[in-house]
């Protein structure tokens, strides 16, 4: 059992490394998607589970639309900044 404990403590020693590409991005769904189960989870006063579906995938989509329109502004003041 400390050998288990062993490892699984060295694994937390050296950080894990995320390229900067664009397939990395991906990485951020998941994170997305639990924000905004947890988040509809706390909010809503009666949990369905079809209402409960709707208003989490509407919260996911949402915040992927807006973290893509902050990109795509992000990208077009570095381009008029580098010109």
């Amino acid at each position: 059992m400390f050998e288990f404990a062993a490892i699984v403590m060295a694994d937390f020693t050296a950080p894990e490394e995320i390229r900067t590409n664009p397939q990395s991005l991906l990485l951020l769904l998941p994170l997305v998607v639990a924000i905004a189960v947890v988040y509809k989870a706390t909010k809503l006063p009666r949990i369905t589970a079809g209402n409960f579906l709707k208003e989490s995938v509407v919260l996911f989509c949402s915040i992927v639309v807006f973290m893509l329109i902050t990109a795509l502004v992000l990208s077009g003041v570095a381009w008029l900044v580098i010109k």
